[in-house]
């Protein structure tokens, strides 16, 4: 897979600041409204001059819905399948606000899902299309026979409607060429319907 710039996806450093700010949830549970970030930590003194600090954020969704945050402005982070497995990670938003995750281990970001609520803003989380390749089964059996063939091999699978999508790969594409089913090359949003860890060769 090429870079995140190349996806249209967001930048990405390696390491979280050390000193970043760190956010609290996101809500203040006494009065059950949004509340600004809190700001706990210094400016990271290695950060190039101008360059925005990130907020941490410690948990993978915020319980709060969309429409408690009227009057917020609205930010996103569109992220393909993989990296919405990312759990420690610097990110960008579409917007431009700079966030170090520091999720726990395991966590999945779901899109819909509000990741954070800042001071009058809020990031919620999209599915980035990404390539994978298309199915449309001639029957169930087909339909069945893919799906046991992908998990087999522990990759994960989507529903698109009447098609199944699977990763763009050259396992997946063997895969598919060896059980003799069509499929087309696409740039499409990746939604798995389970949870696959993929054997190294």
């Amino acid at each position: 897979m090429g870079g995140l710039s190349e996806m249209g996806g967001p930048e990405v450093a390696p390491h979280t600041p050390p000193f970043a700010n760190r956010s609290s949830q996101g809500l203040d549970r006494s009065g059950g409204q949004p509340a600004p970030a809190i700001d706990g930590g210094s400016a990271d003194p290695a950060a190039p001059a101008g360059v925005a600090e990130a907020v941490v954020v410690t948990q993978a969704q915020v319980r709060v819905r969309e429409d408690e945050l009227a009057g917020y402005e609205r930010d996103t982070l569109a992220l393909t399948a993989t990296e919405r497995r990312w759990s420690r990670r610097r990110v960008t938003t579409s917007a431009g606000r700079a966030l170090a995750l520091a999720l726990p281990t395991g966590s999945v970001l779901r899109p819909g899902g509000i990741l954070h609520v800042g001071p009058g803003w809020y990031v919620v989380i999209e599915a980035a299309p990404e390539p994978v390749l298309a199915v449309t089964p001639k029957s169930s059996e087909e339909a069945l026979r893919l799906a046991f063939e992908v998990g087999n091999r522990h990759f994960t699978l989507a529903i698109d409607g009447d098609r199944l999508l699977v990763p763009d790969d050259t396992a997946m594409t063997v895969l598919l060429t060896r059980l003799e089913i069509a499929f087309t090359r696409e740039r499409a949003v990746f939604v798995p319907i389970g949870v696959g860890h993929r054997h190294e060769p």
